[in-house]
């Protein structure tokens, strides 16, 4: 009548992060693309750790599709000048990382990526609306 847990567990999640989408301001959109590539590049060492090569595949493909169609897409070139176009190279070399690390199950080339974006989303953390240098040095 209900379904099976898994399933109601993962409605649930769903409704949380469509709830957590159409709340959010645009730099905690941001954030929220961080935070879904990292749990996709987790997901994919612990895949890849498992052996499972189908897990590994599809986390990668979904962390490429945040940086490319997320992240990268994010970015305004006209207004961000050298540094969106300097963001937006890198998010390129993530993504060639993810499938270098996806053909040859490179460990290396996932925590490469992961310690990239993990850096970025500190520094985006740390530039949200209303963040003083007081609230940054703590």
């Amino acid at each position: 009548m209900f379904g099976s847990f898994p399933n109601r567990a993962a409605a649930y999640a769903q409704v949380g992060v469509e709830t957590g989408v159409s709340t959010a301001d645009p730099h905690q959109l941001i954030l929220m693309l961080f935070d879904g590539a990292l749990l996709s590049v987790g997901t994919a060492s612990a895949a890849m750790e498992n052996q499972d090569i189908r897990g590994k595949g599809q986390a990668i493909s979904k962390a490429i599709e945040i940086i490319m169609n997320g992240l990268k897409a994010s970015l305004d070139l006209n207004a961000g000048g050298e540094l969106a176009a300097r963001l937006a190279t890198l998010y390129d070399y993530m993504s060639e990382r993810l499938l270098y690390a996806n053909l040859h199950n490179s460990r290396p080339a996932l925590d490469e990526v992961h310690g990239l974006l993990e850096t970025l989303r500190e520094a985006w953390a740390g530039i949200a609306p209303g963040t003083t240098a007081a609230n940054v040095a703590a």
